[in-house]
């Protein structure tokens, strides 16, 4: 059997949300990771996605995927028994909008860590500032939204997407999100115990 292709870069807490759902559906056999070069020019990475973004998928069929929630859905689609949850119609909007807000704070998050890797000289405060506050407020709401039964359910996209946004934010150098924001902490130490979570810890710098 052809085995799928993820590409990632060890870091990605984009990737790690595909990582940890090929480790929770058991297919590490039927999936090889593939370190990808990515914001370098000419990477030939960019040969095979040429959006050079992580993660990418090479299905069985040689079908390209990108985005974590479509290759996740794949992943979990693939033995016909769907393991993250679905809410009900009545329950769709409010989930919705718990999965768009974890969506927003992973995506400021990125956004602030990329800009502090660049060289100082090319950094934008404006920009640092403005994703720092969004962190803040996302997280502040986040409080509240933590104790909404979705979030303590059956395994979901919202709770998979958070546990990575909250794990990545805490790389950020002098950024601590856990005082004064119990309930979030709570959770976090709760959902950070899965084994998919423990075995795609990105390596220390």
């Amino acid at each position: 059997m052809i085995k799928m292709k993820l590409y990632i870069t060890p870091g990605s807490p984009y990737a790690r949300m595909a990582r940890m759902m090929v480790i929770e559906k058991g297919l590490q056999s039927r999936v090889s990771e593939q370190l990808a070069q990515t914001r370098v020019p000419d990477s030939p990475y960019y040969e095979t996605n040429p959006s050079g973004r992580v993660p990418y998928l090479i299905c069985e069929d040689g079908l390209g995927l990108e985005e974590s929630i479509a290759i996740c859905d794949y992943l979990d689609s693939l033995d016909g028994a769907p393991l993250l949850a679905r809410p009900a119609p009545q329950q769709a909007l409010a989930v919705a909008r718990l999965d768009a807000r974890a969506g927003s704070l992973l995506d400021g998050l990125a956004v602030w860590l990329r800009e502090l890797l660049r060289p100082s000289d090319e950094r934008s405060q404006t920009i640092i500032r403005h994703e720092q506050a969004r962190a803040q407020r996302l997280l502040n709401a986040w409080e509240t939204d933590i104790t909404h039964p979705w979030m303590s359910g059956p395994f979901n996209h919202a709770q998979l997407r958070m546990l990575c946004a909250l794990a990545f934010a805490l790389k950020i150098r002098g950024f601590d999100w856990t005082p004064d924001r119990p309930a979030l902490s709570r959770w976090f130490e709760a959902m950070r115990q899965r084994p998919s979570f423990t075995a795609t810890e990105p390596p220390s710098k």
